[in-house]
């Protein structure tokens, strides 16, 4: 699947559900499916800066695509890292740093976070995006 398909797909998920205690529901579901990061990667540099909460994201690179492990101290914030996680994973560097990520705001996540989640989801997706420019330029 595309980028944009697995977005689509996230947006006819939420849509099933009717309201926010359930879509947090799916979203805590997500972050239990989540490829978790291998212990030797749970360290300060592999922490992303302006969450609230702890997150750990790690990018490995072969056959010209990135796959992304990771994991959170926080419930919702593992499955909002596991949803990016879900689009971009298995794409190349140069798919990654050049897509719109637009299931956010599609979904209605954006205003139904709080400020602080809101900036360490914006900062998942920066460093997910830093990672892929990183591997394009090598």
């Amino acid at each position: 699947m595309t980028i944009n398909e697995k977005q689509d797909a996230i947006i006819e998920e939420f849509a099933f559900y009717d309201d926010w205690m359930e879509k947090y529901e799916h979203i805590i579901e997500l972050g239990k499916e989540l490829p978790l990061i291998d212990e030797q990667y749970k360290t300060e540099n592999h922490l992303i800066k302006g969450c609230q909460s702890k997150v750990w994201l790690h990018a490995d690179f072969s056959d010209g695509k990135i796959n992304f492990t990771a994991d959170s101290d926080a419930i919702i914030t593992k499955g909002l890292v596991g949803m990016m996680i879900e689009v971009l994973s298995g794409h190349s560097p140069k798919e990654i740093a050049e897509t719109d990520i637009y299931f956010i705001d599609k979904i209605g996540l954006k205003s139904h976070l709080s400020p602080t989640r809101s900036n360490g989801l914006l900062s998942m997706l920066k460093q997910m995006k830093l990672y892929a420019v990183a591997l394009y330029n090598k």
